[in-house]
């Protein structure tokens, strides 16, 4: 999850005006602004403050969980400490109003459970969710977490990166035979990764639990990147999938209205 801040570091003149406890804060911003990994001197390109100073921020928020380097390289990404720190900014957000009523509008048209789901260490997490109110329905509550390669959400995650990235995580994966159709092997699951990527959306087709199907749409920053995973799932009783398909136009047009509500200007 990209963090974004307000701060504009290319309206600084010179590093002697930034103030002390806004230059983590930049660091921050530079991270999450780009879509690759970099180093400390990198970072510090788009800063101009002293190289020490940045070498040593970057030192102490890796330190405490929230940078990391990837197989102890010298490029810093985002960890997972920041990124639960930006879902917690959103959640506690007047944002969070806005999301929910967009995800209760789909609830009202599908008649199923809506989840908002983010990328997490090792899954999908459950953000935001609108419960059916079906009284047989799948209990997966907000805070669940879920794994990429067998769910829609996870799956229009994997398929929103690189084609590299996307070997490179799903080698790393540990592909969990949730049902008889999960897809386990890497090659298969990355062709279908590739089509999702191309028709915009993804099925979880029975393969994370028996009876239940889901259909999933990627929610985009201003810049293209994946934020979260709208979705909506029921049991196979009661939702078909070609019926789901039918709709996938009423997910794509809420992920964009989540677009404007979560990043539009104040």
């Amino acid at each position: 999850m990209h963090l974004f801040f307000e701060l504009r570091a290319d309206i600084v003149t010179s590093a002697d005006r930034v103030p002390t406890n806004l230059r983590t804060l930049l660091i921050l911003e530079v991270l999450g602004k780009s879509d690759q990994a970099m180093t400390a001197t990198q970072i510090n390109e788009q800063l101009g403050l002293p190289k020490q100073t940045v070498h040593r921020l970057c030192v102490t928020l890796e330190e405490n969980g929230f940078l990391t380097r990837p197989g102890n390289a010298k490029k810093y990404q985002v960890a997972r400490r920041l990124r639960d720190l930006g879902s917690g900014l959103l959640h506690n957000s007047r944002d969070h109003i806005a999301r929910h009523r967009i995800l209760e509008e789909v609830a009202e048209e599908v008649r199923e459970t809506v989840n908002y789901a983010v990328p997490g260490e090792s899954g999908m997490n459950y953000l935001d969710r609108v419960e059916t109110d079906w009284p047989f329905r799948i209990q997966l509550p907000v805070g669940t977490s879920v794994p990429f390669h067998c769910t829609a959400s996870g799956k229009a995650f994997l398929a929103s990166l690189s084609p590299k990235k996307r070997e490179v995580l799903v080698a790393s994966m540990s592909l969990a035979k949730m049902t008889d159709r999960t897809l386990v092997d890497p090659q298969e699951l990355l062709a279908e990764l590739g089509e999702i990527r191309r028709q915009g959306y993804a099925l979880d087709q029975e393969e994370f639990m028996e009876g239940m199907v889901a259909i999933a749409v990627p929610v985009l920053d201003p810049a293209g990147r994946f934020v979260a995973g709208l979705a909506y799932h029921g049991p196979t009783q009661r939702l078909a999938l070609s019926e789901a398909l039918e709709r996938r136009d009423l997910l794509v047009r809420a992920a964009r209205k989540l677009t404007k509500a979560l990043f539009q200007a104040d």
